[in-house]
């Protein structure tokens, strides 16, 4: 009996009443500042998870030991970011009304602004723990607030002073850092200290955000954006993991994959990779 052909991420196939984790992608990159290309990210991810095993050595468990569900691709319009970052909340809003873990694929870091939205709704002592090469604590770029370059400064209008932890940040105006000081926790470079953060969010909601550029670009050159001076693979998992497995986190991202400006595939094998890991540890 032939059945219909719906792409989904490698083992996200439940049920949507089944799942504790529902995937959903957003494919947009209206306000990217150098090399466009992140709203082919989501698909290229499902796509390429194919490659992987559903079981990580690194854990020594399955994907389908849990529930996901993957909901598939937002049809976000182009231009103007306001009405796709309501379609955004929207739907990570339902989710998190169900009851379920929002696990938005971006799409460019801009994305992110639409789901912490709704997380901060529902949880108002919200925290967020970030991973980028770039601080993105612009407070306009080009005129615009609404920028990737953006995000996190439109996060912290939302949650507040000392509610932002950023890891790996190696790029960024002077005058996002100076903005930032006493605001903003930023660690410069790479992932040390990470235990003392963890240990302080301890007992609070936590929305995760990962720019998968927080990776050297000898690890991940598939970014519209490459910093050098980034982090390894394995220390990015290793960073992740623990977050994940040590607090509550109640909604995350993982954006920025542009799979065109790397032909090899490696880098999309990267982000599906991370996913993968990620999906994993958030079946506790």
């Amino acid at each position: 009996m032939l059945k219909k052909n719906v792409e989904t991420f490698l083992g996200c196939d439940a049920e949507y009443a089944d799942a504790n984790i529902v995937l959903f992608g957003a494919p947009f990159d209206s306000t990217t500042s150098f090399r466009p290309g992140t709203r082919f990210g989501p698909a290229a991810i499902r796509r390429e998870s194919y490659g992987l095993e559903l079981y990580s050595p690194y854990q020594d468990r399955e994907v389908t030991d849990g529930a996901v569900f993957d909901a598939g691709d937002l049809e976000l319009p182009f231009g103007d970011p306001a009405p796709a970052l309501a379609m955004i909340e929207a739907q990570a809003k339902a989710i998190l009304a169900d009851g379920k873990l929002p696990f938005l694929l971006g799409g460019e870091h801009l994305v992110t602004l639409g789901a912490v939205r709704a997380a901060f709704a529902k949880y108002p002592n919200l925290h967020i723990l970030h991973f980028d090469a770039h601080a993105d604590l612009r407070d306009d770029y080009l005129g615009s607030r609404l920028s990737h370059a953006c995000v996190l400064h439109r996060c912290h209008d939302l949650v507040g002073d000392e509610k932002i932890f950023q890891y790996g940040i190696r790029s960024g105006d002077k005058s996002e850092f100076d903005w930032g000081k006493g605001r903003v926790f930023t660690h410069k470079f790479d992932l040390d200290g990470l235990d003392a953060t963890l240990a302080k969010l301890r007992g609070v909601p936590v929305y995760l955000t990962v720019d998968l550029d927080v990776l050297d670009p000898s690890v991940f050159p598939g970014t519209g954006t490459p910093e050098p001076g980034g982090v390894s693979f394995d220390a990015l998992r290793r960073a992740l993991t623990a977050a994940c497995g040590a607090l509550d986190v109640v909604a995350l991202d993982v954006n920025e994959l542009s799979p065109h400006y790397d032909p090899s595939g490696v880098s999309t094998a990267v982000a599906c990779k991370i996913v993968r890991e990620l999906l994993i540890t958030l079946q506790k």
